[in-house]
């Protein structure tokens, strides 16, 4: 289990760093937004090259922020449920969910998507909007997040199932978000 769980934290501090990467993401395309509105009141100039960046940013931020969000245990779920039971229950829900949903989705959706990227790629495919960008790297966000996605998901899985066995405590607290 000592090697499943060191291999646990190599994905979470992989994961770690594409969170800081989502976050400095935010940070860059409130920039550009501001900036691209400020030119485009000030001077009456704009560009969908700056639009596309805004896009690939928000994409980054999703796609780069999920497996951060999932080591965190701050993703959205169904909570009716899983408030109710005992921490050992919440475990067993865990590990079920990520068995049986979580890391086949995101092996099939990280399949789906590669070729996606990797025809844009092999083509240098650029948007057709005017003054657009290649779009390649927009698409590489999505095999690149979805894999992500799923190794923090084997992360997860390792920690519920150490858990379970006893050799580490494991925080199954979920607050359910106010709205």
């Amino acid at each position: 289990m000592g090697g499943l769980l060191a291999f646990s934290r190599v994905i979470d501090g992989l994961n770690e760093r594409f969170g800081r990467v989502a976050d400095y993401c935010v940070l860059f395309a409130c920039l550009v937004s501001a900036g691209n509105a400020t030119v485009r009141y000030l001077f009456s100039y704009s560009t969908n090259g700056l639009l596309e960046v805004q896009w690939y940013l928000f994409g980054a931020v999703v796609l780069l922020g999920a497996p951060y969000t999932l080591k965190r245990n701050e993703h959205v779920r169904v909570d009716l449920v899983y408030m109710s039971v005992s921490p050992r229950a919440r475990l067993w829900i865990d590990t079920l969910g990520f068995t049986l949903i979580l890391i086949p989705a995101g092996l099939y959706l990280t399949w789906l998507s590669f070729p996606f990227f990797w025809q844009s790629f092999l083509s240098d495919e650029v948007s057709q909007n005017a003054g657009g960008l290649i779009l390649w790297p927009a698409k590489l966000l999505l095999p690149l997040g979805f894999a992500l996605l799923t190794v923090q998901g084997v992360s997860e899985l390792i920690k519920r199932v150490a858990a379970l066995s006893g050799a580490i405590e494991v925080a199954t607290d979920y607050e359910k978000p106010l709205q």
